[in-house]
């Protein structure tokens, strides 16, 4: 069965998306227009060889020129009418790869070198989403789009961004986040801010155990209370040759708490070795909540179907598996339970009983 899947009927399945970056998912040609009318240099203004050098610069195991890549991107993300076009156009690049449900994330305080202000960003970006929802809506396709607000570990405006978060909760915005180094940036840092989300029954996501290992995500869990975790990869490193799990790997699959894996982007920031090493089948094998996700779709030159593809040829994965993952994402959501309930009930399960009938 494995191997009459093909990449073309992965596009077409219903499919979740949890953890993904606006600012790491712009179409290059999109890019080099942007750049053209803010006078911005890029390394070449050719959109193909611009999302090759992307996905070169990512791969190259230098954090400088990973970090210039967002350089590039952030740049040409500083006006209204741009954030919205970046917005729509993903909105409209995840429902042509099948995505129904994405939770796509950014950062507002990277957003003001023009003079705009935070809620400005925020509304530009949910205006942006729900044109290219309606858009995708038109061509016949379906996505709904939840937006996260991150704040930057290394600074200090997370209460600021926790609050603009809140604010905007009935506009769209769903969640929030924190990212950027987490060697020298411990979660608890911004544990103002989280206390705050908590009292405003809002939902929370961390980047924790990437780059930095069990005590990012023990932090993250028991000190911040976050309700998945981004990446979380590193939970690997409390779970024993044999399979036998330590007291936080535990109580992470006992609590059911996401794992918002991202295998491409995971072997390029070094968390791990390949695809084949990745430990999302041991993972899966355990029954951990584990998710398939993106992160920044421009730089790891992927998308969902990718994603699921590389699993399909690595793991030997059939769309059992593929719904297994889809569902884990969905459950996992941050949006109310009756609406998660109706994709899953209504979108992704049918799709796959098809395909497995």
């Amino acid at each position: 069965m494995v191997a009459t899947i093909r990449y073309e009927d992965i596009v077409k399945v219903p499919k979740a998306l949890l953890h993904d970056h606006l600012d790491g998912g712009l179409r290059p040609a999109t890019i080099v227009e942007l750049a053209a009318e803010v006078g911005h240099e890029l390394p070449t203004t050719d959109p193909e060889a611009l999302g090759r050098w992307f996905v070169e610069a990512a791969d190259s195991g230098s954090l400088e020129r990973y970090l210039e890549t967002f350089a590039h991107t952030v740049a040409v993300m500083q006006s209204g009418p741009a954030l919205r076009r970046v917005a729509r156009e993903c909105a409209l690049d995840l429902a042509a790869d099948g995505v129904v449900y994405a939770e796509v994330r950014f950062a507002p305080e990277q957003h003001l070198e023009r003079d705009l202000s935070l809620d400005e960003v925020v509304e530009a970006v949910l205006a942006g989403f729900a044109e290219g929802t309606a858009q995708a809506v038109e061509a016949g396709l379906s996505i709904r789009v939840g937006t996260l607000l991150t704040a930057m570990r290394h600074a200090a405006r997370s209460q600021e961004i926790a609050e603009l978060a809140v604010r905007h909760r009935d506009a769209g915005v769903v969640g929030f986040d924190i990212a950027g180094a987490e060697a020298g940036f411990p979660p608890t840092r911004h544990l103002d801010a989280f206390e705050y989300l908590q009292r405003e029954n809002f939902h929370f996501t961390i980047h924790a155990g990437e780059a930095f290992g069990l005590p990012s995500i023990w932090q993250a869990i028991q000190w911040c209370g976050a309700d998945r975790l981004g990446h979380g990869v590193r939970i690997v490193d409390d779970i024993a040759p044999d399979g036998a799990l330590g007291r936080l790997a535990a109580y992470v699959r006992d609590k059911r708490i996401p794992l918002e894996l991202c295998p491409s982007s995971n072997v390029q920031t070094g968390a791990v070795a390949s695809i084949a090493e990745h430990p999302i089948g041991l993972l899966r094998d355990l029954r951990f909540r584990a998710t398939v996700n993106t992160d920044n779709r421009l730089m790891s030159g992927t998308s969902m179907s990718r994603e699921m593809s590389l699993l399909v040829e690595t793991f030997g994965y059939g769309w059992r598996e593929l719904q297994w993952f889809t569902i884990n994402a969905m459950k996992s959501a941050f949006i109310p339970f009756d609406e998660r309930l109706r994709i899953i009930d209504e979108v992704i399960k049918p799709a796959y009983a098809k395909l497995l009938a």
